[in-house]
Order: C-alpha cells, then structure tokens, then sequence
C-alpha cells in the first residue's frame, strides 16, 4: 500500500543568474512500512527535499502526497496539523524545550493538537527507549543519545504516517549512533513505521530497503537493497 508519492517535485532559489535549483523534477513513492534511506553529496538536496516532505518548507512545483492528502495545497493553519498528526521528524540537533522533561517533551506535539494525554502510550514508549529513570530530567540533564532518543520518542508517539530522519546519528559517537540507529530500525520492523532517512553515510543508508541518490537536485538512480517480508 502506498503511503507517499512524489510528484515532479522542484524547488527554486532566487531568480535570474542567482536561481538555485535545489530540486530538479524529484519523483517516487513510497509503500506503507518500508525503510528507504536518501544518500548524496552536500548540496545534493537531501535536507531540501526532507523539509518540503516535512511539510515544514513548500516547493516551487509538484507535489506530495501523504496517506492520500497533498499537502502542498493545505493552508498554513491545516497543514500544521497535518504535520504533527502525520509526520514525525527526529533531527540532527534534537530540537527538545529546554525547559520540559522527558515526558512532557514526547507528549507535547500531541498535546498542543489539543488531545487527551494516552499514558499508555506514553509510558510504552519511555520504557522502549531506555528512559524510565529519566523521565523527570530536562533536556541539560540528558546525554547526546538519551536526547535523540527523547526526540524518536516524540516523533512516534502520535503514530504518525511517515517517520522523517535527518541525519540523527550525525551529532553522536559511532556507539551511541548505532543504538540509535537500531532503535529506528527497530520501530519500522517491529511496529511497521514508515521510516525516510536521510544521511550522508553511505554504510548506514545500506541498511534500508531502498536507497535513494540524490545529485545536484535530481534522483538518480533508486536501488533496492532488500525485499521487504
């Protein structure tokens, strides 16, 4: 079942002899549950094209159909929405509330949606990442990987379609990089999370069902790493 589809999907800077195409004509889909990692150079348009899926950017043309909505024709108001139901993101920097603890800073998408806390789920979650013995602790009292796994949690809990990652294990040592990456493997096979990484490590991107390549803008080439079961 497709859960993402992309369509002709370009992205313009500036204009005149200033225009910077940052992508050029971005096309494919993606099915419900898989792992697909996008891999390129600096400037390839990874982050781009991560941002506009985010729905945290809009493209020049083309669009992006999550779960059967384009979100490049919801308005602002709609498509914030959308986003924190929808799209989970975890990023590089974490980007937790420095003044909120572990729970509330997983909960809190969900709870300026203005829907009912699922302790649950909460507590499922927090016991899944290792943090039971943190859950009071501010963003300051965490190490590196403790945040990002404060920032999966956050981005899984709504249950959202698509779980977006932006080079997570970019900020972290290579331990603590591959526990983070065995937790996002681990949600898309156990829980079915649709999972899109982008990265630049060639060696993590090969741990995908497909890889993605991006260069100057363009997808060229789309490989299938492993079948799916």
């Amino acid at each position: 079942m497709e859960i993402l589809r992309v369509e002709n999907l370009v992205k313009e800077y500036g204009d005149g002899d200033t225009k910077i195409m940052a992508l050029d004509g971005v096309s494919f889909s993606v099915e419900k549950g898989e792992f697909v990692s996008v891999i390129g150079p600096s400037g390839s348009g990874k982050s781009t094209l991560l941002h506009i899926l985010g729905g945290v950017d809009k493209p020049t043309s083309g669009k992006v159909i999550i779960d059967g909505t384009d979100i490049c024709e919801l308005g602002e108001d709609k498509l914030a929405v959308f986003r924190r139901r929808q799209i989970g993101l975890v990023y590089q920097f974490y980007n937790l509330m420095p003044v909120l603890n572990v729970d509330e800073n997983i909960a809190l998408p969900h709870l300026l949606d203005g829907r009912k806390l699922d302790k649950e789920r909460l507590d499922n979650i927090v016991s899944h990442l290792g943090l039971e013995d943190r859950r009071e602790n501010l963003p300051s009292q965490l190490s590196g990987g403790q945040q990002q796994r404060v920032s999966i949690g956050r981005a899984l809990y709504s249950r959202p379609a698509i779980l977006l990652a932006d080079e997570p294990t970019g900020n972290l040592d290579r331990k603590t990089g591959e526990e983070i990456t065995a937790l996002l493997k681990e949600s898309n096979r156990m829980q079915k999370q649709t999972l899109i990484l982008i990265t630049h490590d060639e060696r993590l991107a090969m741990q995908a069902d497909r890889v993605f390549y991006l260069e100057d803008g363009k997808l060229i080439k789309n490989e299938t790493v492993r079948t799916r079961r």
